[in-house]
């Protein structure tokens, strides 16, 4: 699955393209191997890469069908095909690693000689450095625009040619007189291979139930809650349609306020939620009047209309031997982030930021900014509420610096 803030840049469906022809030119060697060797190991190897390769195939039916306008029987667009066609894809996965499995499970009842051993190794570490040359590609267009996601997977394809590594193994075992190693190392990866079929499958059913990250109802909850003028947000709903985010809610607004002020508050509210959700496609908004107790008042402000657009505590200053600087909450494109603004530090310098949370640590790792390497940002959202006890932690030359602090919301602004 091609997660959304990547998909809706043109620099990540840039990375993506270029990922999906590397990953394809690997696999294609690596076919040509298999079958002069009958390897299983790389097989299964080559079916994985495949398997990487292919999820641009949904991204890519997603924009053909995309041009075409909404209409009279399809009134949402044609989205939901980016979710068949990764399903189409998980299908044609789980197949691919039964055939790899089921030639493994062969081969150790019935060892095969394994030829041209040679090539066998070579396949495998052409299989390393592609998915190696991958990752890195991905982990820098990931940084440069701020994407979490295209990080991740950056790391996930640095993790796969590891498992490329493994059919250099058993290729090596072989070389030492152990048949079995091929057909082992074969079925290792296959299991490998069902892991992911597993997590594609919930990821792709979910989508088409639609189902939502709870981060992102929680982003919405947040920007709508502080724009000025809301006096309570409720009813609030999300659903992809393909890569795209459709939303809508319920806000109460002063009932006295006259219709042009409502309007322009709602309006307020939409630009806020385009602003912090570059996914997000549609929003529906429906005013409503506040509910009233039975004394016939209206009933207590959800918050102040005093809100201003953005509420973050206070900064956490500090100075140590490692270093000085401040730590805050801001807003980036990808939402809210935990971010580290150095001042000095030592060479080498790591942090990262633990909040104490009643069901357990929140830990925020603060990552380098491409563009200025004295500023560390966290790649996921900090978990509301924003009022909670942190400890920021510094490493650098095998010291290590824990400086507990506390973060709380203005008055006024608390959840």
């Amino acid at each position: 699955m091609i997660d959304p803030t990547i998909a809706t840049t043109s620099r990540g469906i840039w990375a993506i393209k270029w990922s999906f022809v590397i990953l394809a030119l690997t696999a294609a060697t690596q076919l040509v191997v298999v079958i002069i060797s009958g390897s299983v190991a790389l097989l299964a190897d080559t079916i994985h890469n495949v398997g990487d390769a292919v999820t641009a195939i949904p991204l890519w039916v997603a924009f053909m069908l995309a041009r075409r306008k909404p209409s009279r029987t399809f009134t949402y667009g044609l989205g939901r095909v980016e979710d068949l066609a990764g399903l189409f894809i998980v299908a044609i996965i789980l197949f691919s690693a039964i055939v790899a499995g089921y030639q493994s499970i062969l081969r150790l009842i019935d060892p095969q000689p394994i030829t041209h051993l040679g090539w066998v190794l070579a396949a495998g570490v052409i299989g390393f450095f592609g998915n190696e040359a991958v990752a890195v590609f991905r982990i820098r267009v990931g940084r440069e625009i701020n994407s979490a996601a295209l990080i991740a997977d950056g790391y996930h394809a640095r993790t796969d040619g590891f498992t490329s590594l493994a059919v250099v193994l058993g290729a090596l075992g072989i070389w030492m007189g152990f048949p079995l190693a091929d057909p082992i190392v074969g079925l290792v990866i296959t299991a490998a291979i069902f892991v992911i079929v597993w997590q594609s499958a919930r990821a792709v059913l979910t989508r088409m139930l639609d189902g939502v990250e709870p981060d992102i109802l929680n982003e919405i909850d947040h920007v709508a809650e502080h724009v000025a003028g809301v006096q309570r947000v409720h009813a609030v709903q999300a659903r992809w349609l393909g890569h795209r985010l459709h939303a809508e809610m319920s806000v109460q607004i002063d009932e006295t306020l006259p219709l042009a002020d409502a309007l322009r508050i709602v309006d307020h509210m939409r630009t806020e939620l385009f602003a912090h959700l570059p996914v997000l496609s549609q929003v529906s908004i429906r005013i409503e009047a506040p509910a009233h107790d039975s004394t016939g008042h209206a009933a207590a402000l959800h918050h102040s209309d005093a809100h201003s657009h953005h509420h973050a505590p206070e900064p956490f200053r500090f100075e140590t031997g490692l270093a000085a600087g401040v730590v805050e909450i801001v807003d980036t494109p990808g939402g809210e982030r935990m971010r580290l603004t150095l001042a000095r530090h030592v060479e080498g310098l790591s942090a990262k930021v633990v909040i104490d949370r009643p069901d357990g640590p929140e830990i925020l790792e603060l990552m380098p900014d491409m563009d200025n390497h004295h500023r560390l940002t966290s790649h996921a959202v900090p978990a509301e509420p924003h009022e909670f006890n942190a400890t920021l932690v510094l490493t650098a030359n095998d010291t290590s610096e824990t400086l507990p602090f506390r973060m709380v919301e203005p008055d006024g602004h608390h959840h």
